[in-house]
């Protein structure tokens, strides 16, 4: 079936579900034949990054595709998401008016895949190790449950939430892995779990085979003692790493794997679109997934708003999406994507189009010298093939302008990513793919205190009365007044640059069933969803 599948959304308040284009026939894989995914997501230990399957560290798109087969959370965002629904609970939801006290009854005889009991105590233990480890993730992820005050357990299933501040997303919160529920018998309450185990009452479990510390594949089996509301359509996955995106297609058309995705380049979507290969179907759906400048605001290059200003007054969102990904993505100018409700285009309002002679006026009334010397760094290994090229491109047009003196500079994301934290960059690239898909989870992790990035920012209206504000709000349009209002400081103040906003596309042989639902728009794998059958 040589011919694109396009996945379109149907947009009811926040990102509401897709409409399935291909209808799945036929059996699910319990006959032994493992259906095998690539992904170009690299896993390695080291001092640095000792831990990436240990959800108080693991906080991006590669690590949780894995955890979410493998950890049960107690709610789970449903297919296309929507409102979270309910997975290892039986039932959850606030009990005040004020939105701070959350309760959940856990489903009857939930057992972990050893076969032990799960109860109240594990959620309570799972759920505090997160927010209280002493080994702190640099990461950031303990930021989703920091709000949490106490947790009280009510018998063995019984679970109750009591909150610092109101939080309506916080049933987002506990739908992702960081909220996965875990074991003590496997797990120590105070240490992170090194290496690549992980162990939890998820559909699957996963083996892993490791080579020279590297992640070379994880099997996922069918777990017998799973009870929740997913139904695994196969009993074995394989989830196999590649070096390129230039592999991994081989792998595909010989065969030897059944589906790709992320992350595929610009050249093998378009290849695919207008050339199909035989037999191998390319799946495109809306994607959350953005991508932007962030600035070490304590840095002198960047410490001037006005320079930080003067790169947004230059920068060609359009040119540099067209020109790198093609209709693979779209200029953004707000951190928060074009469909997600509170959405507002701040960055275009306030700057509109490229103007190079507004960026100068900015720089001269606050007495820059020009050009500015920066240096722009990327990782080279974490976001796609493309990377390098975005950076090529960001890099002229910066330097057109006669404005800025830029250049370049790739570093592995092993190296990247903890340079970045500590403050090692005063510009650098990162992307974002959301934890939900609400606008708060687009906006406090880049703005809050000890927010993602580690970035000095702090703007105490943000902090202490929009965002708390927005989340006192269950109804998410009512909020959106103060989102777009800490959309405009941020265009104002440019702690970050937001630049595109890609799809997200799945490339699968096609007697493959569920691939339309087989990526969230967080861009994890479902891979529960995956069979084996016809599609059409």
């Amino acid at each position: 079936m040589n011919r694109k599948t396009l996945v379109l959304p149907a947009v009811i308040g926040l990102l509401a579900p897709a409409l399935a284009a291909c209808g799945g026939a036929g059996g699910g894989g319990g006959d032994g034949d493992a259906i095998a995914v690539g992904t170009t997501d690299r896993f390695a230990t080291s001092a640095e990054v000792p831990a990436p399957f240990d959800p108080a560290y693991a906080y991006d798109a590669g690590s949780w595709s894995v955890l979410r087969q493998t950890l049960q959370t107690l709610m789970i965002m449903p297919r296309g998401d929507g409102e979270p629904e309910p997975e290892a609970a039986e039932r959850c939801g606030f009990t005040d008016t004020g939105n701070e006290r959350y309760e959940c009854t856990l489903r009857k005889g939930l057992k972990f895949a050893d076969g032990s009991p799960l109860t109240s105590a594990d959620v309570k233990f799972s759920i505090e190790r997160v927010r209280d480890i002493k080994i702190k993730s640099p990461s950031g992820s303990d930021g989703l449950v920091a709000n949490v005050d106490a947790i009280e357990t009510q018998g063995d299933r019984g679970v109750v939430f009591h909150l610092k501040s109101p939080d309506a997303t916080f049933p987002y919160k506990l739908a992702t892995p960081t909220a996965g529920i875990i074991s003590s018998d496997h797990y120590s309450k105070n240490k992170l779990r090194d290496g690549f185990d992980v162990d939890g009452s998820g559909p699957y479990t996963a083996k892993q085979e490791v080579k020279d510390d590297q992640l070379v594949k994880t099997v996922f089996s069918k777990n017998p003692n799973y009870k929740g509301a997913l139904t695994t359509k196969s009993d074995t996955i394989e989830l196999r790493s590649y070096a390129s995106t230039e592999a991994m297609g081989k792998a595909l058309e010989s065969g030897d794997i059944h589906m790709m995705t992320r992350t595929m380049s610009p050249e093998q979507i378009k290849k695919l679109d207008e050339a199909p290969s035989k037999n191998i179907e390319l799946v495109e759906m809306p994607g959350l997934e953005i991508r932007y400048l962030g600035f070490n605001t304590d840095a002198s290059t960047v410490k001037s708003k006005a320079v930080r200003q003067a790169m947004a007054q230059v920068v060609d969102r359009g040119a540099l999406a067209s020109g790198v990904y093609g209709t693979a993505a779209e200029p953004l100018f707000s951190l928060v994507p074009t469909t997600v409700t509170g959405h507002t285009n701040s960055f275009f309002n306030k700057y509109g189009n490229p103007n190079p002679a507004k960026a100068r006026a900015l720089l001269q009334r606050a007495d820059i010298t020009t050009p500015v010397k920066l240096t722009l760094h990327y990782t080279t290994d974490h976001y796609g093939p493309a990377t390098k090229k975005e950076f090529e491109l960001l890099q002229k047009q910066l330097n057109d302008s006669g404005l800025f003196d830029v250049s370049i500079k790739g570093a592995p994301w092993s190296t990247f990513r903890p340079a970045e934290q500590k403050g090692a960059y005063d510009v650098y690239g990162m992307g974002w793919f959301p934890d939900f898909p609400d606008a708060d989870n687009f906006l406090a992790p880049f703005l809050d205190k000890n927010n993602f990035l580690g970035s000095p920012y702090v703007n105490s209206t943000i902090n202490e009365e929009l965002i708390p504000h927005s989340r006192r709000e269950a109804d998410r349009l009512t909020a959106s007044k103060s989102i777009k209002k800490i959309q405009d400081i941020v265009a104002e103040d440019v702690p970050v640059l937001p630049l595109w906003q890609g799809k997200q596309y799945i490339a699968a042989r096609d007697d493959i069933t569920g691939v339309e639902w087989a990526l969230n728009s967080s861009s994890n794998l479902q891979l529960w969803e995956l069979g084996r059958g016809v599609r059409g």
